[in-house]
C-alpha cells in the first residue's frame, strides 16, 4: 500500500512538472531556434543524466534494451521536444495544451501495438471521439495555430507515446530514473554535435525569459521530470498511475494563464475537458 500510494506520488509530482514544458518551451523559443533548443536541452540534461548515472554505478544496457532505449531518446528526447518547439512558433502554449489531451490515449495505442494488449469495443469509440473533439477544436480555432502547427502538435503526441510506452516496457526491468538517463546518453552525441551546428552567433540578444525557459526544460521536462514519472509508473502500475497525464492539460492551461498571461477561451476547457472525459473512458475499457 505504500508503495502504490508512492508511485501515485510520484507520478502525480512528474506530471506536474511536465505540465510547465510547453509554456517554458513557448518562452524559450523567444529567444533560441527549435533546433538549438531541442539539441541544448538533451545536452543538458544528458551530461547530468550521464554523472548520475556513474556516481551509482548502474550496469550498462543490453543490445536489445540499447535498441529500445533508442526509440525512447527518438520519441522524447529528440521527437517531441523538437516538434513542439516548431509549433509553438506558430500558436500560443495554451492552444497547444489542448493536444496534450491525447497523449495518454497515444500511449495506450502504442501499448496494443509494442505491447500486444487488446483493448474492448468502448476503447475505440471513446479513442474517436476524443480524436474528433481535438480535430474540431484545430479547425474552428483559425486563428490560434495555422493547420502546419497543429499537424506539428498531432505528430509531437504521436512520437512522445511511442517514447513513453517503450519506456514503460523498459522500466519494469531497468529502473525508472535509469531509462530517461540512458535515453539521454544514447541521444548525447548526435545532439551534441546539432547543437554545435546550430549555434547561435551571439547570445546578447536572448531575454531572460528565455534562458530560463531553457533551464526548465532542460533540468525539469528533459530529466526530474521523467525520474518522477517513471518512478511512479514503476510502484504504482503503468495502467493506473498513466492515468494521471489526464490531468496535465488543466496545469497546463492554468500556467499558461498565469505565467504567461495567455488568453484561455472556454473553447479550450470545453475541448480539454470533453479529451479528458474521451481518454478516462478510452482507458477504462484497455
Amino acid at each position: 500500500m505504500k508503495q502504490f500510494g508512492s508511485g501515485w506520488g510520484s507520478g502525480l509530482l512528474g506530471v506536474i512538472i511536465f505540465s510547465g514544458s510547453l509554456p517554458a518551451t513557448r518562452v524559450a523559443v523567444g529567444g533560441f531556434s527549435p533546433l538549438f533548443l531541442t539539441s541544448a536541452r538533451a545536452v543538458i540534461a544528458g551530461c547530468l543524466a550521464a554523472l548520475a548515472l556513474f556516481v551509482f554505478r548502474q550496469r550498462r544496457p543490453t543490445r536489445a534494451e540499447i535498441a529500445r532505449l533508442a526509440i525512447v531518446a527518438g520519441g522524447v528526447v529528440l521527437g517531441f521536444p523538437l516538434l513542439t518547439a516548431l509549433a509553438l512558433r506558430q500558436m500560443t502554449s495554451a492552444h497547444s495544451i489542448v493536444f496534450i489531451g491525447l497523449l495518454p490515449l497515444a500511449t495506450a495505442l502504442f501499448g496494443v501495438l509494442r505491447g500486444g494488449e487488446r483493448p474492448r469495443a468502448p476503447f475505440w469509440i471513446f479513442s474517436i471521439v476524443g480524436a474528433l473533439s481535438v480535430a474540431g477544436f484545430a479547425l474552428l480555432q483559425p486563428g490560434e495555430g495555422s493547420g502546419f502547427g497543429n499537424a506539428l502538435m498531432l505528430a509531437a503526441i504521436l512520437v512522445c507515446g511511442l517514447g513513453y510506452a517503450e519506456g514503460a516496457v523498459l522500466t519494469r526491468r531497468m529502473g525508472g530514473w535509469q531509462v530517461i538517463s540512458w535515453a539521454l546518453l544514447v541521444a548525447l552525441p548526435a545532439m551534441a554535435l546539432l547543437s554545435l551546428a546550430t549555434l547561435p552567433g551571439t547570445f546578447d540578444d536572448v531575454p531572460t525569459v528565455a534562458w530560463a525557459g531553457l533551464f526548465y526544460v532542460s533540468v525539469f521536462s528533459m530529466l526530474i521530470g521523467f525520474v518522477f514519472w517513471y518512478r511512479g509508473l514503476a510502484l504504482g502500475g503503468i495502467a493506473g498511475v498513466g492515468q494521471l497525464q489526464l490531468l496535465q492539460p488543466f496545469f497546463g492551461l492554468a500556467l499558461a494563464g498565469l505565467l504567461l498571461g495567455e488568453p484561455v477561451a472556454w473553447s479550450m476547457i470545453v475541448s480539454t475537458a470533453l479529451v479528458v472525459a474521451c481518454v478516462a473512458g478510452a482507458r477504462r475499457y484497455a
